[in-house]
């Protein structure tokens, strides 16, 4: 169904504010949830709010408040004390930013967090900052490494970005098939996987949702994507999660920061990344082919066209049981 977007942050507030987050925090997640929803990303956007209630309920421990472990100029270790991933990860941006434009790089780690949502979100603060990002997160064991058949691995998103004089370039990917989110929603909605995404808990291919949250995603692009996650992986552990965090805990963030001026004048380096963004997209298609696009152009034009538009499409499920959710909560 349509929702306008004040009912549609309404509802992810109101929702957030029913499971005990403070106004602040309320409108920080709510702001991520909103921007999926904005580029068609919608099972990670409002629906998010369900989850978020679901992984409470089923970890009900009251989160303590985030420290600062280890620090120096060019770096700091966060635990996240169990907090949801998009404040944790939040802090650990502004970190980065704030030592990357004093010391010229920065190195950010946390842990004890889960949910930490699309890193894009991230790297587009840091590229707007100009500086260069290189983010990571690891996640619960949901995916098999290629050639297995069970979960070593999260579905762990990998993010590049790069400041720029026109629009930053963003590089943003999971490396599984299928990301939990996906499954998680068609779960909720009643609905099929597609073929060749995932397995049972026997090792065998299956479209039920349900059987594939028992079973294991399976690696995106083959033995390369299978590396790049098991790298992924390691670098989670190197912010300070352990090898196989659990279900829904322990994640671990990575963010790298980089003032380009360390090496090259920043205007020329922002400049010729523009240029060669154009000359990418002036790239001849194939036969019949749609034209070139850079990495994060999709999202750009869908988020600028659902802003013009004034709403969203959200499911009608999701929208009830949301109303469902915040039903008691006065903000």
């Amino acid at each position: 169904m349509k929702v306008e977007l004040a009912r549609a942050r309404a509802l992810a507030e109101n929702g957030l504010g029913a499971l005990g987050y403070a106004d602040e925090e309320r409108k920080l997640i709510a702001g991520h949830l909103l921007d999926c929803e904005l580029r068609g990303l919608g099972f990670s956007g409002l629906a998010r709010v369900l989850s978020i209630a679901e992984r409470l309920q089923a970890a009900p421990n009251t989160p303590r408040p985030m420290a600062v472990l280890r620090e120096t100029g060019v770096s700091a270790r966060i635990d996240g004390g169990d907090n949801l991933g998009y404040l944790v990860a939040e802090r650990a941006t502004d970190m980065a930013i704030a030592k990357a434009e004093a010391a010229g790089i920065a190195v950010i780690g946390a842990s004890d967090t889960w949910y930490t949502g699309m890193l894009s979100y991230y790297a587009e603060r840091i590229a707007a900052a100009d500086l260069v990002a290189m983010i990571a997160s690891n996640a619960s064991p949901w995916v098999a490494p290629e050639g297995g058949s069970e979960g070593r691995y999260g579905t762990n998103p990998i993010c590049f970005a790069f400041p720029s004089a026109d629009e930053s370039v963003i590089w943003d990917i999971g490396t599984s098939a299928i990301i939990h989110a996906q499954v998680v929603e068609a779960l909720r909605l009643g609905k099929p996987l597609p073929e060749g995404l995932a397995l049972d808990g026997a090792g065998a291919m299956t479209i039920d949702p349900q059987a594939a949250l028992n079973g294991a995603f399976m690696p995106w692009g083959g033995h390369k994507g299978s590396g790049l996650g098991l790298v992924v992986q390691m670098l989670g552990m190197l912010a300070g999660s352990p090898m196989m965090p659990g279900q829904l805990q322990d994640f671990g963030f990575l963010v790298i920061a980089i003032k380009p001026d360390l090496l090259v004048d920043i205007d020329m380096f922002k400049r010729q990344i523009a240029d060669y963004a154009d000359s990418v997209r002036s790239t001849r298609p194939l036969a019949d082919g749609a034209a070139v696009r850079m990495p994060f152009d999709r999202s750009r034009a869908e988020r600028a066209r659902r802003l013009a538009e004034g709403f969203i499409e959200v499911p009608t499920a999701i929208i009830a049981a949301l109303d469902d959710l915040q039903k008691d909560f006065r903000p």
